[in-house]
């Protein structure tokens, strides 16, 4: 496992990273989030050792992480850092070599990795001249050479067309299945909400959320209900310990802002089903923009 302990981080007077803390498990995609200038890159700077803590540790399997524990890593920047005059498959098979690779090792391994994110043809064009999503996926396919221990993915979906999206999410989840943890960071809440186990959101430099996504949706989703009957239901306006979000002719959904001596979802269901019938009546599991927007 991947722990991040209290780490802290100024440049100047400006303090980026206020006490983090977060685990990222082994097998599991974890989706990193915040808005632009939160912390996030230079959290995984600090995991990669590219930028040094001010306070706190970073550790991998309960021991500090060190160089060659670091040789172990995969990361993927942001920040497009591969050499355009290089060819494709020379310049992944090169880099798997920095990390310890065979030559043979570092070949098998590259033409593998160009057939599952569907670049065999383009293995010997220069790196320049492929489209920006294509060199997405060649850095993708660096990240993954020399098969990490870890890996920590900063924005890997930019760029991305949907068919690529897909591409790039097969070979992530391929990777979490052999027990990797994978640590990414994305505006792409869509893609995030499909392909994440756990989430950390941080927001101006501190933790606002952590834990697994179905638990964060059961936390912030838990007083929020979609009833539909068989007729208008605007009398739900007057209910006691209701708030409306959405009315539409016999479709509501609302939030159960007060107990009422009881629980006020099952007295809205019993009030439903004495003036008529009930189409539909269930919790609103609340999509990650959403849980999102209200913890930052």
């Amino acid at each position: 496992m991947l722990n991040v302990t209290s780490i802290s981080r100024s440049f100047g007077d400006h303090l980026v990273l206020d006490d983090v803390s977060f685990d990222v498990r082994p097998g599991r995609m974890t989706g990193f989030l915040g808005a632009n200038g939160s912390g996030k890159t230079t959290m995984m700077r600090i995991i990669l050792g590219v930028l040094a803590p001010q306070g706190g540790s970073v550790t991998w399997r309960g021991e500090p992480v060190t160089q060659p524990v670091r040789q172990r890593f995969g990361y993927m920047p942001e920040e497009r850092g591969l050499y355009p005059k290089m060819k494709v498959a020379e310049q992944i098979g090169w880099l798997g070599r920095l990390h310890g690779l065979t030559e043979e090792q570092a070949v098998t391994n590259t033409d593998r990795l160009l057939e599952q994110l569907e670049l065999t043809a383009r293995a010997g064009d220069r790196l320049e001249a492929l489209s920006l999503g294509n060199q997405q996926r060649v850095q993708v396919a660096a990240a993954l050479v020399h098969e990490p221990d870890v890996l920590i993915l900063d924005e890997p979906f930019s760029g991305l067309d949907p068919i690529a999206v897909e591409t790039v999410l097969a070979v992530l989840r391929e990777r979490a299945a052999d027990g990797v943890p994978v640590l990414f960071s994305s505006h792409q809440l869509a893609v995030v909400e499909r392909l994440c186990d756990d989430l950390v959101i941080i927001s101006g430099g501190t933790i606002a959320a952590v834990g697994a996504r179905e638990e964060l949706r059961a936390r912030y989703g838990s007083a929020r209900f979609e009833l539909v009957v068989d007729a208008d239901a605007g009398w739900l306006r007057d209910h006691p310990g209701v708030r409306i979000v959405d009315l539409d002719g016999p479709r509501a959904v609302f939030e159960a802002t007060e107990t009422n001596g009881g629980r006020v979802d099952q007295q809205v269901l019993a009030a439903a089903l004495r003036r008529g019938e009930v189409l539909g009546f269930s919790p609103v599991v609340p999509s990650l923009d959403e849980i999102f927007r209200e913890v930052i």
